[in-house]
C-alpha cells in the first residue's frame, strides 16, 4: 500500500510542477505580449536608425528599475518583466521541488536539488541583477 501512496504523491507533485511551469510560460507569455502592443503604439511608427548600434537604456539592467519602469507602464520595462518571469520559472520549479523533496523526505534529492538551486542562484546573480 506504501507504494501506491508514493506514486500517487508522485502524480500530484508532478502536476502541480506541470501546472507551475505552465502558469508561469503562460502568465510570461501575456506580460510580454502586452508589454509588445504597448511598445507597438508608442513607438511602432517611427523609424529606426540601424547605422549605430544602441543596446539597451542602463534602466533595463537592474531589477529595480525594470519594475520601476514597468509600473510607470513603460512597454519596454514590461516586456522586461515578462522575460524576468519566464527566467523566473524554473527557479521556482526548482524552489518547489526542494520542498517536495523535503516532504517525502528523500535526502539525497533534497541536497542534489539544493546544488542545482544554489548554481542557478550563482548564475543568476553574476548578472548583476
Amino acid at each position: 500500500m506504501r507504494a501506491t501512496n508514493t506514486a500517487d504523491q508522485d502524480k500530484r507533485i508532478d502536476a502541480i510542477i506541470g501546472v507551475l511551469l505552465r502558469s508561469g510560460v503562460v502568465l510570461a507569455a501575456a506580460v510580454v505580449f502586452i508589454g509588445a502592443a504597448l511598445f507597438l503604439a508608442r513607438y511602432g511608427s517611427s523609424l529606426e536608425h540601424y547605422r549605430v548600434f544602441q543596446g539597451e537604456p542602463s534602466d533595463l539592467r537592474h531589477l529595480s528599475s525594470i519594475f520601476r519602469d514597468a509600473i510607470a507602464l513603460d512597454p519596454r520595462g514590461i516586456i522586461q518583466s515578462g522575460l524576468l518571469l519566464l527566467i523566473a520559472t524554473p527557479v521556482a520549479r526548482v524552489i518547489f521541488t526542494v520542498f517536495a523533496f523535503c516532504y517525502e523526505r528523500d535526502w539525497t534529492y533534497v541536497v542534489i536539488t539544493l546544488i542545482v538551486l544554489s548554481l542557478l542562484l550563482y548564475s543568476l546573480g553574476a548578472w548583476h541583477f
